[in-house]
């Protein structure tokens, strides 16, 4: 047993406890509350004092690419999002597997830096995870369908996802599933993929509704994504009739609590309905990403008003400075200042965990969680520690990840 105190303890779910403890035994928590109590009950703890910090969950990035960890700085912003595909194709192919598999390494290097515990990767090249050692942060690999130029077979789906959901009971986090975008993935792909997420009870993530270029290509059967795709001899028989949105609910491809990313356009037909439905989706908003490609602001208080919980992500270095949650929240708040910054941090811990199915287990302190948290620089009284959390801008003195130091 340890005890870790710090000035300030943030549980999330439950007041702030000052000159407060975290009760940790193997990879749990096992009480939270005022130092001495819990000192008084547990007079053979060891202590570990954290000092002058505020201690809080470990962040959770809902979107992440830690394939492209290598590609910062390497596109510059102002291209077309069909241009901007085409330039990722074209580093990807000069790319070798010895340049992923540091890409990933760094990439979860920085998460951990900047105290994030858990991230949802995407991961397009599943067959180099042997290859990589268990990492130190909990991370759920999502493994990227897409089947653009030759259908996949769903006997060559199962063999895929045997092989990669292999069991590895040493790594930290688990497996889902992530048809990529409703452009790259058919309908019969996103529907394989939605039952073997059931069937299995797997997490399941796509790209959806990302771009101007991805609406025009839907709803009106044009625009510099269509013919690109057209031109890869995709069939585009089911564009010009609705949103993609509207496409994948009409065919019952998305299985409920699937996580979105983007949702940066919703018409009010997708509005209509999805109010019937609240809560049934999780959104993922990646504002760094956002501002990257100049987009119209993000439909915060829509996806609120239909009862949608957003979290935030940092997608991948190819259109983000970085990979850092804090810069995310940082973002965020300069387009929406009214937004409470116990609100902000939630989109980056108790958010993101309950789109993983795991409320209360991550996300959180309380008796029973995950001993995964972090401990940020702060001395200041209780009233502002949420504002201090979500402005700070340096690296956690303290990761600690199943109890144990990052």
């Amino acid at each position: 047993m340890i005890l870790h105190r710090a000035r300030l303890v943030l549980p999330l779910a439950t007041p702030a406890v000052e000159d407060g403890a975290v009760l940790v035994g193997g990879d749990r928590i096992r009480a939270v509350g005022r130092f001495e109590d819990l000192r008084r009950e547990h007079p053979a703890a060891a202590v570990t004092d954290h000092g002058e910090t505020v201690l809080l969950p470990g962040l959770i990035n809902a979107h992440c690419h830690l394939d492209y960890t290598v590609m910062r700085g390497a596109i510059l912003p102002n291209l077309s999002f069909s241009s901007w595909v085409r330039r990722i194709n074209d580093l990807k192919r000069t790319l070798s597997d010895a340049d992923y598999l540091r890409s990933i390494a760094g990439g979860l290097a920085e998460l951990q830096r900047w105290g994030t515990t858990t991230v949802l990767n995407i991961e397009s090249f599943p067959e180099l995870m042997v290859q990589l050692p268990p990492p130190r942060i909990r991370t759920w690999w999502f493994y990227e369908m897409i089947d653009i130029r030759n259908r996949i077979h769903t006997e060559e789906v199962v063999a895929g996802a045997l092989t990669f959901f292999e069991e590895r009971p040493d790594w930290h986090g688990g497996f889902g599933l992530s048809p990529h975008a409703p452009y790259t993935a058919s309908m019969e792909l996103y529907q394989l993929a939605r039952h073997a997420a059931e069937q299995y009870g797997m997490p399941f993530t796509t790209h959806l509704g990302e771009s101007d270029e991805e609406e025009a290509m839907f709803t009106a059967g044009a625009g510099p994504l269509f013919d690109f795709l057209a031109g890869l001899g995709r069939d585009m028989s089911d564009c010009g009739h609705g949103t993609a949105l509207q496409h994948l609910l009409a065919a019952n491809a998305l299985p409920d609590g699937a996580i979105l990313a983007h949702m940066n356009f919703v018409t009010p037909e997708d509005e209509a309905l999805l109010a019937r439905r609240p809560g049934t989706f999780a959104i993922v908003h990646c504002p760094n990403c956002h501002a990257y490609f100049g987009r119209d602001p993000f439909p915060y208080e829509t996806w609120r008003r239909l009862g949608f919980r957003v979290s935030l992500g940092t997608d991948s270095c190819a259109s983000n400075r970085g990979l850092n949650l804090f810069d995310e929240m940082q973002t965020f708040r300069r387009q929406r200042p009214k937004v409470p910054a116990a609100e902000v941090l939630d989109m980056v811990t108790r958010h993101p965990a309950a789109a993983l199915g795991l409320p209360g287990q991550l996300g959180e302190l309380r008796t029973g969680a995950r001993a995964d948290f972090i401990c940020v620089d702060y001395a200041g009284p209780r009233a502002d520690a949420f504002e201090a959390v979500v402005e700070n801008r340096t690296p956690p003195r303290a990761v600690h990840v199943n109890g144990h130091s990052a």
